[in-house]
């Protein structure tokens, strides 16, 4: 079968690879009918994740059930189903609390304490739309309250709507490039900001009577726009990537106020607020998304049309078109903002 396969940074190739086979009782063997490009893809792609030997990409899909171990007695041959990004038991003891993207059994090698490194409408359930979602829950966002999403992204837009949903009096998207401002503006409703242009930390307090945000939701993670000053930064401190996402957000949000983080980090980094965020009295939650547990509740939002999805999808294309995707996806060329690929196309 064709896979996209990372082999270093910037290098991906369309391959064949071996046909999958039933291992486990437990196990199901899917037809693939539609995938997406993530934005924590990038860092595997950039090299700030770095992979010992190819890499098989690909977490945000869906398809029909080709064949089923043993044990599975819950789906059949033919039965459509869409695939939460993190793989899970769904008995161990981190399952059964809530927490399937800390699976012991799917992932003994990472688990421990010291952590480690329909159609399209329901494709995004996978990942992007429960991402978005879940900084939001973390926050514990109440109706009347103002947020502010640092990355208007896939994540960070699917995070705007979500606010919209539960009642946000404000949204505010901020951003650096222009076009996925106006993509935060006509899908999400939001008010935006230029990374670029404004300081926007003083915009967020103009728009909160000189307060704060009373959440802000950090959707970019490790991939933050970084200047020559920073990259030699993390020459010296052995560090990849940037949190000037989160020192924003820190920044911008109230006193007393909530931070979701759903961008990726990866590593330890030097100077981290700490003085800050205890000063201001800041709740912080971090992680990946809990898709298994909110899954069912958020194709309800689907179903009943409380929220759209699909339209920040920019390109549908093949999967032999898979190196020029994530090419301009990661340069933000051709006013990228969501691939989907059709691996039969």
């Amino acid at each position: 079968m064709k896979a996209v396969v990372f082999h270093k940074p910037k290098d991906m190739r369309v391959e064949n690879v071996a046909d999958p086979v039933i291992e486990q009782p437990e196990d199901v063997i899917l037809k693939v009918t539609a995938t997406a490009i993530c934005g924590s893809d990038l860092h595997i792609y950039n090299g700030f994740l770095p992979q010992t030997r190819p890499l098989v990409m690909g977490h945000e899909f869906m398809g029909v059930v080709e064949e089923v171990g043993t044990s599975v007695t819950s789906l059949k041959k033919g039965d459509r189903v869409v695939v939460p990004f993190p793989i899970a038991c769904g008995q161990c003891f981190f399952c059964g609390h809530g927490l399937p993207g800390h699976c012991e059994t799917s992932n003994p090698e990472k688990y421990g304490p010291e952590g480690g490194t329909l159609d399209q409408k329901v494709l995004f359930l996978t990942d992007i739309f429960p991402t978005g979602y879940a900084g939001l829950k973390w926050a514990n966002l109440q109706p009347g309250e103002t947020v502010a999403v640092f990355g208007c992204g896939p994540v960070g837009l699917m995070a705007q709507k979500v606010a919209g949903v539960l009642g946000a009096k404000q949204v505010i998207g901020i951003d650096y490039e222009d076009y996925r401002l106006e993509m935060a503006r006509r899908t999400a409703g939001s008010v935006t900001l230029n990374a670029k242009d404004d300081d926007v930390v003083e915009a967020i307090r103009d728009l909160t009577d000189g307060r704060g945000a009373d959440v802000c939701i950090d959707a970019v993670g490790m991939e933050a726009k970084r200047s020559l000053g920073d990259k030699l930064g993390n020459v010296l401190h052995g560090q990849a990537g940037s949190i000037k996402a989160l020192e924003q957000a820190i920044s911008a949000v109230r006193r007393g106020g909530r931070i979701g983080g759903v961008g990726v980090y990866g590593m330890p980094y030097d100077n981290f607020p700490i003085g800050q965020i205890f000063d201001k009295g800041i709740q912080l939650n971090f992680g990946q998304a809990t898709v298994h547990s909110d899954i069912d509740d958020l194709i309800e939002w689907v179903k009943d049309g409380r929220i759209k999805l699909d339209d920040i999808i920019t390109h549908r294309l093949s999967i032999s078109d898979a190196p020029h995707a994530y090419q301009i996806f990661n340069d933000k060329e051709d006013n990228c903002v969501k691939v989907i690929l059709n691996p039969h196309a």
